[in-house]
C-alpha cells in the first residue's frame, strides 16, 4: 500500500478505472462528485490518496480529505468488485484511520451493504444519511420576501451568525455548537466568497440565513500561479437555516430562491445540496424549488 500526495498520470488513469468499475457494477456513483471531479483533473493540494495494486492494476483506493479541521477528516474507499471480500477494504481502512486518527469520518455512497459490513467491523457507527439533490439552474422562481436580504459581511456579522447558526442547528452532529474559530476556518478557505452568502433581517437582527459554495472552476485556483480547474463549476447550496420565531413566512424559500440565482449568474448550469434525511421540512422545501433527489450518502464515525 502506498500513501501518495499526488497521483501520477498512470495511477490516476488507474483509480479512474476502478471507480468506474465500481459504480457500473453497484449501480450508484462510488464516489463524491466534487472528489471525482479533482481526481479527473489533477487532484487537490490537500488530498492524499491511499493506493492498493496487484499485478499492476489499482484494485483499492481511498481518497483523504484532511481539510475540515472542525468536523475531522473526511475517507471514501472503492474496492474493484473482482477484489472485495478478501480484506481489502479493511486494510486501507486501517491505514486510513492511521493517517486521519479518530475524527475520520467514513462516507458510504450508495449505502450499500458490503460498505456498512465493513464500517461495524471496523467499530464505525452510522451517525447521519444524507440526501443528495440536484437541479437545472435554467428556471429558477422569482424571489418573494417580506424581509431584507443581503450578503454577509465578515466580522461584523459574526457573532448573530453563530447565535442564529448554533439555535437553529443545536442537535446538528456538525452544523451546530459553532465557535468563532470554526467559522473562521470556513471564511478563510479558497472558495468562500461572501457575496455568495445571504442573510435575511428583521430590522437589526439576522433572522435567516442561506450560504453557497462553488465547487471548482472559476471558484479557486490550487497555488500561486496556477491554471484554474477546466472542469465545469458545481454549485452547492451549502447550509440554509431560520429562526424558529420566522418559521413559516417563507424566509427559507427565498433565501434559497437568491442563492439559486447567485449561482446561475456566475454562470452555472445546476446547483446541488445535501440535507438529511429526517429533514423532512427541507427536502419539501427543496423539492418545490425544482430539486430531485439524485444519490443516498451515510456517514459513520468511529465508536467513542
Amino acid at each position: 500500500m502506498q500513501e501518495l500526495k499526488h497521483l501520477t498520470p498512470a495511477l490516476q488513469e488507474q483509480v479512474l478505472s476502478l471507480i468506474k468499475a465500481a459504480q457500473d457494477f453497484d449501480n450508484t456513483p462510488a464516489i463524491a462528485e466534487h472528489v471525482l471531479l479533482h481526481l479527473r483533473h489533477g487532484g487537490d493540494k490537500a488530498d492524499s490518496h491511499l493506493v492498493i495494486q496487484k499485478d499492476n492494476q489499482v484494485i483499492g483506493y481511498a481518497h483523504l480529505d484532511k481539510t475540515d479541521q472542525v468536523a475531522g477528516p473526511s475517507v471514501e474507499l472503492v474496492i474493484h468488485p473482482e477484489h472485495r471480500g478478501s480484506g481489502i477494504g479493511s486494510e486501507l481502512l486501517k491505514s486510513a484511520i492511521e493517517v486521519c486518527g479518530n475524527k475520520i469520518r467514513l462516507w458510504s455512497h450508495g449505502d450499500l451493504p458490503q460498505a456498512r459490513a465493513l464500517a461495524q467491523a471496523n467499530n464505525f457507527i452510522k451517525v447521519r444519511t444524507v440526501i443528495q439533490m440536484s437541479k437545472d439552474l435554467t428556471k429558477v422562481s422569482p424571489i418573494d420576501c417580506d424581509f431584507q436580504i443581503r450578503s454577509f459581511l465578515p466580522d461584523l456579522d459574526n457573532n448573530a451568525w453563530l447565535t442564529l447558526n448554533n439555535l437553529a442547528f443545536a442537535n446538528h452532529p456538525e452544523q451546530g455548537n459553532w465557535s468563532e474559530a470554526d467559522l473562521s476556518i470556513r471564511l478563510n478557505e479558497d472558495w468562500f466568497d461572501e457575496k455568495g452568502f445571504f442573510v435575511a433581517q428583521d430590522k437589526d437582527q439576522l433572522i435567516g440565513f442561506c450560504w453557497t459554495k462553488i465547487h471548482g472552476g472559476h471558484s479557486h485556483s490550487h497555488l500561486a500561479g496556477e491554471d484554474h480547474h477546466d472542469h465545469a463549476p458545481i454549485g452547492e447550496i451549502y447550509v440554509t437555516a431560520v429562526s424558529n420565531k420566522y418559521a413559516g413566512k417563507g424566509i427559507g424559500k427565498a433565501l434559497t430562491i437568491t442563492g439559486l440565482n447567485y449561482l446561475k449568474y456566475q454562470g452555472l448550469n445546476s446547483a446541488m445540496l445535501y440535507v438529511d434525511e429526517d429533514n423532512q421540512v427541507a427536502f419539501d422545501l427543496y423539492k418545490s424549488l425544482g430539486f430531485l433527489e439524485s444519490g443516498k450518502d451515510v456517514m459513520y464515525k468511529l465508536k467513542s
